[in-house]
């Protein structure tokens, strides 16, 4: 394996792979912040969003042949939810000049933690959109993910939501940020 880090734009042939890098950051890197209950909710909440892939808007970090990371924005009003969540999606494109593009399905590989992913790839997708013409930027943080978007100057936009799942409440919290 290399010692670097590379990034590129997630074609159609990595799907199975993302799935599977989210699947063990969702098991294993919300543990520490949902109950039991709520980590198994969140399969059904989360997940990648292939419209992201088709819309060359998605982007994987990798260490040599592995998935360090992945993420993506979006020009679409869909905030979250994946091809497989229980979350509605909405496809509409939306407007740079009044509205503010997604960042979206952001997930490290466990392996992988605290060394800068998260933040690459929300740098590499806010300076596409950025690119795009958007102003602003927007996402649905899980609990886990709050102290990287705060870190990278996200700021609460509503007050906190919860997806709910066969019973089960799953915190999330849309934050922003203005270019």
């Amino acid at each position: 394996m290399t010692d670097q880090f590379t990034d590129r734009v997630a074609r159609l042939d990595d799907l199975e792979a993302l799935h599977r890098v989210m699947g063990r950051s969702i098991a294993r890197l919300q543990t520490g912040f949902l109950t039991p209950e709520q980590v198994a909710a969140s399969h059904k909440v989360m997940g990648l969003d292939s419209q992201l892939v088709r819309d060359g808007t998605y982007f994987l970090v990798e260490y040599g042949e592995r998935i360090a990371g992945c993420g993506g924005w979006s020009f679409r009003a869909t905030l979250y939810g994946g091809d497989e969540s229980v979350i509605k999606r909405e496809p509409a494109i939306v407007d740079p000049a009044s509205g503010a593009a997604k960042i979206r399905a952001m997930y490290t590989d466990p392996d992988f933690t605290r060394r800068g992913i998260g933040r690459r790839i929300i740098r590499l997708c806010e300076e596409a959109a950025r690119s795009a013409g958007y102003r602003r930027v927007e996402l649905m943080a899980t609990a886990a993910g709050v102290p990287l978007y705060e870190s990278c100057g996200y700021q609460p936009k509503a007050k906190l939501q919860f997806a709910r799942v066969d019973g089960v409440a799953v915190p999330l919290l849309q934050m922003e940020k203005v270019f």
